[in-house]
């Protein structure tokens, strides 16, 4: 998939013409059967549920799924009974007219494919209704101002769009940086990690990455790590002869009472407590 950057970069050469705007609620038994488009549009679920089929791969048409349609598509749209859905919907034509090098740049929709098409789940649906409902109101009007506030909320609709699409990135990319520190962690959790650097492996603040640690994770980032370290060293009291002091030291503390501290107060026993209590006696 196209940055949504990218996606900007090819819109914003794009001239567009309306061609339709409707917002339609289906009967119980609506469906369409398998048809090729013949216009660009896109389509907006607001309520229901159902699905739709474009080129062979279904798609569940629920609130929050926005369909982008070109020509040639081969589609099919059905409605849950149950559940009949309810959309907006735009048809429209564009061509690509733009100015480079003092020279008019101009190229049918034939030759520049629309960077938008299928299925995408969006999360900030309610602007986008809203625009929806905006757009849709202006088409029941005639005159040249409201035809040029329809041109202007198109392209509102689609800058909401591509910030959608950046807010879903940006949070995306949040959750695997969180996870790679865990994972780190994991790996090398007998080394003295600090909090600072794993704030600056996820590429975000101190604040800021304790605090998504804290949400997606459940524990802060250093009690993740004490507990990792907790876990090992009890693996290591129950099934090793090791002394105390190589056991504190080979899961990341260099001073064995302080260690001992620590697993008292996650543990709730004493490290020669914990391993009285829970050592496998060897079988004689």
């Amino acid at each position: 998939m196209l940055t949504p950057g990218e996606i900007a970069a090819q819109l914003n050469r794009f001239v567009f013409s309306l061609l339709l705007i409707g917002h339609q609620k289906t009967e119980v038994s609506w469906s369409q059967p398998l048809r090729a488009i013949r216009h660009h549009s896109f389509w907006l679920i607001v309520k229901g549920r159902g699905t739709f089929t474009i080129n062979g791969t279904l798609y569940p048409a629920e609130p929050g799924k926005l369909f982008f349609f070109s020509p040639g598509m081969i589609v099919e749209r059905n409605t849950d009974p149950e559940q009949p859905i309810e959309y907006y919907f735009v048809r429209f034509h564009y061509k690509e007219t733009y100015e480079e090098k003092e020279q008019w740049i101009s190229r049918s929709a034939s030759d520049c494919p629309f960077p938008l098409e299928g299925m995408y789940s969006m999360q900030n649906t309610p602007q986008l209704i809203y625009l929806m409902e905006q757009l849709f109101a202006l088409w029941q009007r005639r005159g040249h101002m409201n035809a040029m506030r329809r041109k202007i909320l198109l392209l509102e609709f689609f800058l909401t769009l591509l910030q959608d699409f950046r807010a879903q990135k940006i949070a995306g990319d949040t959750t695997a940086a969180i996870e790679l520190t865990q994972e780190y962690m994991v790996q090398h959790y007998q080394e003295p990690l600090t909090l600072e650097q794993l704030a600056q492996l996820a590429g975000l603040s101190v604040s800021h990455y304790s605090r998504l640690f804290k949400k997606y994770i459940g524990y802060s980032p250093i009690d993740f790590l004490t507990h990792l370290r907790m876990d090992r060293a009890k693996e290591l009291l129950v099934l090793s002869d090791y002394r105390l002091k190589s056991i504190a030291n080979s899961v990341g503390y260099v001073d064995e009472f302080y260690f001992s501290r620590i697993f008292k107060k996650v543990v709730g026993l004493s490290p020669r407590e914990y391993a009285k209590k829970h050592r496998v006696e060897p079988a004689h």
